[in-house]
């Protein structure tokens, strides 16, 4: 047996040693109200949301790890995508969305 072989044995014999999920991951109460929900796409993180008068639309896509990210963000009512990143802290998560990098907003989600 090689050594890659014997360490793939050795961790899925090892209960509990399975790779956690980015504390980004799962579902979150906007600040308007509705469900997103925040999960892999490829080596990204979409953000889709789940209720409202969006359902269903893909509003934003993430890269990174830990507790901040960076990437893209849609106003769903005005179809316009901006610089954005999110910032876990807890059940917190702070978006931030940019135009031009110099006019931003934020708003914090909760986890659900």
């Amino acid at each position: 047996m090689n050594l890659k072989t014997w360490i793939a044995a050795a961790l899925l014999a090892v209960p509990g040693t399975a790779l956690a999920a980015e504390p980004i991951e799962g579902n979150w109460k906007t600040a308007s109200g509705e469900t997103a929900a925040i999960a892999r796409c490829g080596g990204s993180f979409c953000i889709t949301l789940k209720t409202g008068k969006f359902a269903g639309k893909r509003i934003g896509k993430l890269d990174g790890a830990g507790v901040d990210y960076s990437g893209s963000i849609t106003d769903p009512a005005a179809d316009k995508t901006y610089s954005g990143s999110g910032a876990v802290s807890g059940n917190s998560l702070k978006m931030k969305g940019c135009v031009l990098k110099v006019l931003c907003k934020s708003q914090t989600w909760s986890r659900l």
